[in-house]
């Protein structure tokens, strides 16, 4: 149950409120608030408009059916970035695992492998930086996205992650180093 003590009359406090009673219209006002915040957490994740579209949408379903859950302790925003990260994180192991079945089966089945060209022109080094943001590990590259893309400090990056400032500080430190050497690997500059 929602402590009313730490919530105050805002408009997304009484829209959850309200969305608990069933009001429809009111969970819509919540998703139209946060909707481009967590497609763009969503989007820095998987590095792919369709599934940053796809894994928003479950991230408000998951909001939706977890409503009751929610104990008005931390900001709304705050326990619904926690939702989309861990449905990214989850998507993220569903994808390794179905790479790593087609990579079994291309190998017994001496599939040939192409690499894809090098992109070209004005879009290359933002294409580089993402490609190499998708090589890190999923939970560096969540500290990542909340602390340099979404402006989060490490505390609030460690309350959406379910982890300490520590931890967060760690991640952001070795996926630097990756990043760093990755991009300067390729000629490209980071800093």
């Amino acid at each position: 149950m929602v402590k009313e003590s730490h919530m105050g009359d805002t408009d997304e406090d009484n829209w959850v409120l309200q969305s608990r009673n069933g009001d429809p219209a009111a969970f819509e006002a919540l998703i139209r608030t946060h909707q481009r915040m967590i497609h763009s957490l969503t989007f820095r994740m998987t590095g792919s408009m369709e599934d940053a579209e796809d894994l928003a949408q479950e991230a408000f379903i998951r909001a939706y059916r977890q409503l009751d859950s929610y104990q008005g302790t931390a900001k709304f925003s705050s326990w619904l970035y926690r939702i989309a990260v861990n449905t990214c994180l989850n998507w993220r192991q569903r994808e390794m695992r179905r790479e790593q079945v087609h990579a079994n089966w291309a190998e017994s089945n001496d599939a040939l492998r192409s690499e894809p060209e090098p992109p070209t022109g004005e879009n290359a080094l933002g294409r580089e930086v993402q490609l190499a943001l998708m090589k890190l590990p999923a939970k560096q590259r969540a500290a990542i996205v909340l602390t340099v893309y979404d402006g989060h400090n490490h505390a609030e990056a460690a309350k959406i992650l379910s982890c300490s400032e520590t931890t967060v500080s760690w991640r952001v430190f070795a996926a630097r180093r990756k990043l760093k050497r990755r991009l300067s690997s390729k000629g490209g500059r980071y800093e």
